[in-house]
């Protein structure tokens, strides 16, 4: 579904990004993207729906090359979720949901945020999916919750039913208890749709837990590519180095997320 090819990004200052970045993430896999800060996560996820251009290298999703000419028809296959959630806080939890399928109205629904009736039922069926009432629809979403926003976040990312999520650093702001919530939502979703996800973390126990797959940078270079179970103390002191604290490691233990 996903096919990163030799992926390199180097900023105007310099800075190199990603280096030779060589992945196929297949479709339905919940792909879990590890590494320090300035490893290159959050610059890899941008690249698949077009906002940071790669400087070298290529990027398919469903077979289709990413470009600029194909972006448009590309970027409502896409849902995004966001560490820091890019709600509009003043408007309400339906219209922050129905933005999310902005990329398949036309210009002047998009400008009035005029959406069909099919998408405004979808809506009101993924608010109550996530986990919210039917009350919280006419909510401003600065009125809820953290844990509450990042749902609505979700069900905005979800509305087009997309084949790829990219989640970037979905539960960075949450506590562990709600971080946990919020993550078994996501391979819930996802898994209910067969969509793929690559998603950003921090946190390598809620990584071991929950990914199909882990992938982590280094430099933004691919340094371990398995397994969560090959996920050890021994790889992360390589990724992390040796400061990093085995109970990162051993505070949980596998097991399979239950989708």
């Amino acid at each position: 579904m996903l096919t990163f090819e030799n992926i390199g990004k180097q900023f105007p200052d310099g800075t190199v990004a990603l280096e030779g970045v060589n992945l196929h993430v297949p479709k339905g896999q919940f792909c879990v993207v590890l590494g320090p800060s300035g490893a290159g996560k959050s610059t890899l996820l941008r690249t698949v729906n077009g906002l940071v251009e790669p400087t070298n290298g290529a990027i398919a999703v469903g077979g289709v090359p990413v470009t600029r000419k194909t972006l448009p028809a590309i970027r409502p296959r896409i849902g995004m979720i966001h560490q820091q959630f890019n709600l509009v806080l003043r408007a309400s939890v339906g219209v922050n949901v129905l933005a999310g399928a902005l990329p398949a109205v036309s210009n002047w629904r998009a400008l009035l945020m005029l959406f069909p009736k099919h998408l405004r039922e979808k809506a009101c069926g993924l608010v109550d999916e996530v986990g919210l009432q039917a009350e919280h629809l006419h909510r401003r979403a600065s009125d809820l919750s953290g844990g509450q926003q990042q749902r609505v976040g979700i069900a905005r990312a979800f509305i087009l039913d997309p084949s790829v999520v990219l989640a970037d650093e979905p539960v960075a702001s949450l506590d562990p208890k709600i971080s946990r919530d919020i993550l078994a939502l996501l391979k819930a979703e996802s898994r209910e749709r067969n969509a793929t996800v690559l998603c950003s973390l921090h946190q390598i126990d809620l990584a071991r837990h929950f990914a199909d797959r882990i992938v982590a940078l280094r430099n933004g270079r691919v340094a371990f590519d398995g397994l969560p179970d090959d996920f050890d103390e021994g790889v992360a002191s390589d990724i992390y180095g040796d400061s990093i604290s085995g109970s990162l490691i051993k505070a949980t233990p596998r097991q399979r997320a239950v989708a």
